[in-house]
C-alpha cells in the first residue's frame, strides 16, 4: 500500500511539473556590453565636468599671452570730429617792404631827437639799437591761416614700447607658473572623474552579479514551491510547508526586483557621468585591479597631482611676492605720435609727429607696497603649510588604503570559503529533503544561508576591487591613458 501511495505521488508530481508554468526567463540585455576601458575612454572624452575643466585650462593658458602684451609694442589709433560754433582764422604777412621816411624830428617840435638807428651800419653809441629810425616796414602780401575750422577732423596714431619694466618681467614668469598649476589641477580633476567612473562601473558590475544570484535563488525557490505543492496535494506534507515555500518564492521575487532596480540605478548614474542620454547598455565583469607595489609613499609624493599642485602653488605665491619688489624700481618706455588734422594752424601743415621717452618712478605710495608685501609673505607661509598638510595626508591615505586592501582581501577569502560551505550544506539538505530525512524549514534555512553567502562574496569582492583602486589612487598610480 505504501509503495502504491509513493508511486501515485511520483506520477502526480510529474504531472504537476508538466502543468506548472516554466520559470520566467531572465530579462534580455538592455544593450551592448560596455567594457571598463570603453567607459573610461568615454568619461575622458564626454564627461561634462572634465570638459568644463579643460575650458578653464584653456582660459589659464592665456596668462602668458596677457603678461607678454605688457612688454610688446602697443599701437593705438584714434579719430575725432568736432563741430564748432564759428570758424576762426588769422591773416599773416608773407613778406615786407622797407621804406625810409627821411624824418629825424618829431613832427610839431623843434627839440633834436637821438640819431636814427640804421640797421645797415654796426651798432654803436651813435647808432644805438632801439632808437628811432626812419626805416619802416610795409607788408608785401598776406596769407590766411585757419586755426579753428567749424567742422574739424583729426586722427592720431600712438606707438608705445616698454624698455625697462621689471614688473612686467615678473608678471611673465608668474604667468608661466600659473599655467603649469592650471595643467596640474586639470590632471587632478581628470583622475578624480575617471576614478569615479571606475567606482561606478565596479559597483554596477557587482549589482549585476547580485541580480544573477537572485535569479538563481528565485529559480530554486520556485522549484521548492512546486515540489511542496505536489507533496501537499498528495498529503505527504502539511499546509505550513507549502506556505513557507510560497513565502520564500515571494521574498525571492521581491529581492530580485530590488536587485534589478539597484542595477538599473547604477547604470543611470554611470550613463550620467559618461554624458549618455540613455542607460541602454550592460556592464561586464571587470578585471581585478592590478596590485600596487613598490615604495608607494615615495611615489605618492612625486606622482599625485594634488601634491604637485601644492608645490606649484608655493612657487607661484613666491613669484608673486618677489614681483612686488619691482614696484620700487622705475619704469622706462618710449613713445611716438603721428597726427593729422584738417586745421593746419600756424604751421600750415596738416600732419605732425613726435618721439620721446617716458620715465615713471613711484617714490612713495602711502605704504601700499609694504602692505602688499606683508600680505604676499603671509600667502607664501599659508601655501607652504598647505603643501606640508597635503603631503602628510597623501602618506596617511597610502597607509590606510594599504590596510583597507589587506582587510578586504582577507574578507573576500573568507566570503569565498563561506560560499563553498553554504553550497555544500545546501546540497546535503536538498538530498536529505528529497530522501525525507530533512524538513522544508531546513531547506529554507540552507537556501537563505546560501543567498547570504553568495551576496556576501559579491560584496566583499567589490570591496576588495575598490580598495585596490583606492590604493592606486592614493599612491598616484591610477592614471588611465589620456
Amino acid at each position: 500500500m505504501i509503495e502504491l501511495t509513493l508511486a501515485l505521488a511520483l506520477v502526480a508530481a510529474q504531472a504537476q511539473q508538466l502543468q506548472a508554468p516554466p520559470p520566467a526567463p531572465p530579462a534580455p540585455p538592455a544593450g551592448p556590453v560596455l567594457t571598463l576601458d570603453e567607459a573610461l575612454r568615454e568619461a575622458q572624452a564626454r564627461n561634462l565636468d572634465l570638459r568644463a575643466a579643460r575650458a578653464r585650462l584653456e582660459q589659464s593658458n592665456q596668462l602668458s599671452a596677457k603678461a607678454w602684451s605688457g612688454y610688446l609694442p602697443q599701437l593705438a589709433a584714434s579719430a575725432t570730429y568736432t563741430h564748432n560754433n564759428v570758424e576762426a582764422a588769422i591773416q599773416l604777412p608773407t613778406g615786407y617792404y622797407v621804406r625810409d621816411s627821411a624824418t629825424g624830428t618829431v613832427p610839431g617840435g623843434s627839440t633834436p631827437q637821438p640819431p636814427a638807428f640804421n640797421p645797415a651800419l654796426p651798432q654803436s653809441t651813435t647808432n644805438p639799437p632801439g632808437g628811432p629810425t626812419t626805416l619802416l616796414l610795409y607788408p608785401s602780401g598776406f596769407e590766411t591761416a585757419v586755426i579753428q575750422k567749424q567742422d574739424q577732423l583729426g586722427a592720431q596714431l600712438q606707438l608705445t614700447q616698454a624698455i625697462f619694466a621689471p614688473g612686467v618681467w615678473y608678471a611673465i614668469a608668474t604667468a608661466r607658473e600659473g599655467e603649469q598649476l592650471a595643467g596640474t589641477t586639470l590632471e587632478a580633476a581628470r583622475r578624480d572623474i575617471l576614478f569615479a567612473a571606475a567606482q561606478l562601473y565596479y559597483g554596477a558590475a557587482s549589482l549585476r552579479q547580485a541580480v544573477a544570484v537572485q535569479e538563481r535563488i528565485l529559480a530554486t525557490n520556485r522549484d521548492h514551491e512546486r515540489d511542496a505543492r505536489v507533496r501537499y496535494e498528495t498529503g505527504t506534507v502539511n499546509k505550513m510547508t507549502l506556505l513557507r515555500a510560497e513565502i520564500d518564492r515571494a521574498r525571492s521575487e521581491q529581492d530580485l526586483k530590488r536587485a534589478q532596480i539597484a542595477y538599473a540605478q547604477a547604470k543611470v548614474s554611470l550613463a550620467t557621468l559618461l554624458d549618455r542620454k540613455e542607460a541602454a547598455f550592460e556592464v561586464d565583469v571587470p578585471p581585478e585591479p592590478a596590485a600596487a607595489a613598490g615604495e608607494l609613499e615615495a611615489r605618492a609624493l612625486t606622482e599625485r597631482p594634488d601634491v604637485q599642485a601644492a608645490r606649484e602653488t608655493v612657487k607661484l605665491d613666491a613669484s608673486q611676492r618677489d614681483g612686488l619688489y619691482s614696484g620700487y624700481a622705475p619704469a622706462l618706455g618710449a613713445f611716438a605720435h603721428y597726427r593729422w588734422s584738417n586745421a593746419s594752424g600756424f604751421t600750415g601743415l596738416d600732419t605732425s609727429w613726435d618721439l620721446g621717452l617716458a620715465l615713471n618712478w613711484n617714490l612713495f605710495d602711502g605704504g601700499l607696497r609694504e602692505a602688499n608685501l606683508r600680505e604676499a609673505r603671509a600667502r607664501v607661509a599659508e601655501a607652504e603649510a598647505a603643501q606640508a598638510s597635503t603631503e602628510a595626508k597623501a602618506l596617511d591615505e597610502v597607509k590606510r588604503a594599504r590596510l583597507d586592501l589587506e582587510s578586504a582581501i582577507a574578507n573576500r577569502a573568507k566570503a569565498e570559503e563561506q560560499v563553498a560551505l553554504a553550497r555544500e550544506n545546501h546540497r546535503l539538505v536538498e538530498v536529505n529533503f528529497k530522501a525525507g530525512a530533512a524538513t522544508y524549514i531546513e531547506v529554507s534555512d540552507a537556501t537563505s544561508a546560501l543567498v547570504s553567502a553568495e551576496l556576501g562574496k559579491v560584496n566583499e569582492s567589490l570591496n576588495a576591487d575598490l580598495a585596490a583602486l583606492r590604493l592606486q589612487k592614493a599612491a598616484g598610480l591610477f592614471s588611465p591613458a589620456k
